[in-house]
């Protein structure tokens, strides 16, 4: 799973740390450093997904779920519409 979640945290101006405790993560820093690098596994869950866009829009940033967590193949998204 491609993400980019490093974009939008950057952009609300948020460390690792202050967007895990904005979500309410108890592992803190730690997951969302692997969530931006690919490393976690498992994937983020779709309402860890959510709230990890909710707590981005709470901080200034607009963006969507798709935004941050686009689809893995945006050709077979297209065609399922």
């Amino acid at each position: 799973m491609i993400t980019r979640l490093r974009k939008y945290r950057t952009e609300a101006k948020l460390s690792q740390g202050e967007l895990a405790i904005l979500v309410g993560f108890s592992d803190g820093q730690r997951r969302i450093s692997h969530y931006e690098n690919g490393k976690r596994r498992p994937r983020p869950d779709l309402n860890d997904c959510r709230a990890l866009v909710k707590a981005l829009n709470q901080a200034g940033v607009a963006c969507t779920l798709d935004d941050v967590f686009p689809p893995d193949d945006p050709e077979q998204e297209t065609s399922d519409k």
